[in-house]
């Protein structure tokens, strides 16, 4: 919702630049400054090609000068004049509350992609007032994707750039993974009144999570509202998210527009690609890259898999959603559907309810599950042939999360979870219940049916939860009746 700082300026703009560091761009001397990699250029076509990009045929590159100590060469190797893929949209979906009942598909259109060169990595001791600089990356190849101001708050800007990582590592383009460098954002945020132009815009660097992207962008939002309605001005400048404090900080003015002398890459001729129709006779397919048989090769993306799994299993677009998002969850869930009589509605509800919160709770992947999606279907299948409870297949479950190496069948065993299925015996069990609840028998016969729900409970608490509840409502009506 809207707070009281929004009224004021109800329009923010995000524009986010992601750098992309694949394992095929990472090896020395790999990209710059002697050799192209075919690999860098493929992944980047590809890449586009999945961002629905136009692919430029012919592209350029340039050198951007300028000192710091992460650029020991004092330029940088980069496509300023004409990228190598332009004008594309990734559309990405968001729950609209909580609950995920509602999910709601938005688009950010993309500007550019770009083949780079990488910089060092600054490293910041607040201890020793000191800052290291790690060159081992300085040189290699890197993809920059440039998205338009199309978002207005954190929420968006994480969930975009959370299925641009699941597109890049569908297609393989890089493992994508934040906590090791291998995906870096840089938020542009600007606020204005509706209507009026675009307002002075920072640059938040570096951002190195969903979640703290997606604090950055709203706290820089609301800094600059109450900037601008306390008279002040918002400089345009460059800053950090200290994720300790929760809050941006500044790093360095950019009021002084610097001068890069962009000139021609002198060691890089063009980049040429071409497509079926424009492909050479007799050329040496190792020399080129051909556009269209990228194209050919594309996997499902996201967008896809989630379609597919509503179509086969019948299960809800935002469960799709979710098992798409979370690392290795679909395939676990296909694994268990294969495996277990249960359909696959009933066996979702597990995998989102169960299984995902427990994940979640131990900040663990469905590869790392203590619970294989075999021990899971056995679950199931006890539970769906009317042997256990559904109450008795959570107490299973817990105890399958312990990694004791202890089947379903043997917990159920063990602690002697199996429903009582003598019809003799749930009947004593239920008379003594009637036996000892004369007030509850008296308000059922007087018309008040809902009291029988009590002496259920009463029942299954007799038994551990070990009777089938509906089989013994059928007893205790049969009983009362009489």
């Amino acid at each position: 919702q809207l707070t009281s700082l929004w009224f004021c300026f109800s329009k923010a703009h995000v524009c986010l630049i992601l750098s992309l560091l694949s394992k095929s761009m990472s090896k020395p001397c790999v990209l710059f400054p002697q050799v192209l990699n075919r690999r860098c250029v493929e992944a980047a076509v590809m890449t586009g090609l999945a961002l629905n990009c136009t692919i430029n045929k012919k592209s350029l590159f340039d050198r951007k000068h300028y000192f710091y100590a992460d650029l020991p060469a004092g330029y940088q190797i980069t496509q300023q004049r004409v990228p190598i893929a332009v004008n594309g949209s990734l559309s990405y979906s968001l729950c609209v509350d909580n609950k995920m009942s509602q999910m709601v598909t938005k688009t950010v259109r993309i500007k550019q992609i770009q083949l780079e060169q990488d910089s060092g990595k600054s490293l910041h001791d607040d201890a020793r007032s000191q800052t290291l600089v790690d060159l081992n990356r300085a040189g290699v190849g890197l993809m920059e994707v440039v998205m338009e101001p199309d978002m207005c708050c954190g929420e968006e800007a994480a969930a975009a750039v959370r299925e641009l990582q699941l597109i890049l590592q569908t297609l393989g383009s890089s493992q994508a993974i934040m906590a090791e460098g291998q995906l870096r954002v840089d938020a542009n945020i600007s606020v204005h009144h509706p209507g009026e132009p675009y307002g002075v815009r920072t640059e938040v660097k570096n951002i190195n999570s969903m979640r703290f992207l997606a604090k950055a962008v709203d706290y820089e939002i609301q800094r600059q509202i109450k900037e601008l309605e306390n008279g002040g001005t918002v400089l345009n400048e460059t800053r950090a998210f200290d994720s300790k404090l929760g809050c941006t900080v500044p790093m360095r003015d950019k009021e002084g527009k610097q001068d890069y002398r962009f000139m021609p890459e002198p060691n890089l001729p063009p980049l040429i690609l071409y497509d079926a129709k424009s492909l050479p006779a007799n050329v040496n397919h190792q020399q080129v890259v051909n556009i269209d048989w990228i194209h050919e090769r594309l996997p499902d993306l996201p967008s896809v898999k989630r379609a597919k799994l509503v179509e086969l299993y019948g299960i809800l677009p935002e469960h799709s959603f979710t098992l798409v998002n979370e690392d290795g969850l679909t395939e676990f869930f296909e694994d268990v559907v294969k495996q277990t009589q249960m359909k696959p509605k009933k066996v979702i509800g597990w995998i989102l309810s169960d299984l995902l919160s427990h994940l979640k709770q131990h900040s663990l992947t469905a590869k790392e599950s203590p619970i294989s999606s075999f021990l899971l279907a056995d679950l199931l299948n006890l539970l769906e042939n009317g042997d256990i409870s559904s109450s008795a297949a959570k107490q299973v479950f817990e105890e399958l999360w312990k990694g004791e190496g202890k089947t379903p069948l043997e917990i159920v065993k063990e602690k002697q979870l199996e429903l009582i299925k003598d019809q003799e015996e749930l009947e004593q069990i239920c008379q003594a219940v009637i036996d000892e609840r004369e007030k509850e028998v008296m308000a059922i016969k007087e018309g008040n049916e809902k009291v029988i729900n009590k002496l259920i409970g009463l029942v299954r608490k007799a038994t551990r939860g070990r009777a089938n509840p509906l089989l013994v409502k059928q007893i205790l009506e049969k009983k009362l009746s009489e």
